[in-house]
């Protein structure tokens, strides 16, 4: 089943800025916009039947990497693949609605627009002995299965201890890439 975007019609600069996110801040740490997916297909539906999307091979690499870890008796699940813009938006609204801080905010929320999960090739894992996006998920056999076998599926650790983009270590967001420079040069495309 697949499944194409509608085409937002939105600028990531714009609702930054209606946001509160100063822009030349947010490419100073390095950051740049992700274009979004193409052709996203379902790769997944978690226990409660909500699907998960992602590029064709992506999603392809996940089963791939899903199974292998399953094989060796670890069960590893997406609570998060594709998003757009404007659900990139709302996540940070919902924070600021909170009472967080837009500065706090972007230290765990890439601004709308600069998320990798908008090509349909980045997915939060987690596993059924660790709470979602929390850090204990380093503590698991999951992340450290992750660590010993996702980059034969195409799969790297985005936001490492100490990374330059600014966020948080986050050991549950994952990155296909099918190539090392995919998404430096720009390649996601969302096609195969």
């Amino acid at each position: 089943m697949s499944h194409c975007p509608e085409t937002e019609n939105c600028d990531p600069r714009a609702i930054c800025q209606a946001l509160g996110i100063a822009v030349e801040a947010v490419e100073a740490r390095g950051l740049r916009l992700y274009p979004a997916a193409e052709r996203l297909a379902v790769a997944d539906v978690d226990r409660n039947g909500r699907p998960f999307f992602m590029t064709p091979a992506a999603g392809r690499a996940w089963q791939a990497m899903k199974a292998a870890a399953a094989a060796d008796g670890v069960e590893i699940y997406l609570i998060s693949a594709y998003r757009g813009v404007e659900r990139q938006a709302e996540l940070i609204r919902a924070k600021l609605d909170a009472g967080a801080a837009i500065g706090d905010i972007l230290t765990v929320l890439a601004p709308p627009g600069y998320s990798e999960h908008h090509t349909g090739r980045a997915v939060d894992l987690t596993c059924p002995d660790a709470p979602a996006v929390q850090l204990g998920f380093e503590l698991t056999a999951a992340f450290t299965w992750l660590q010993a076998n996702a980059g034969r599926f195409g799969f790297v650790m985005s936001y490492p201890p100490g990374n330059a983009s600014g966020y948080r270590y986050e050991p549950w967001h994952w990155c296909f890439r099918e190539f090392d420079d995919d998404l430096r040069l720009g390649k996601i495309s969302g096609t195969v």
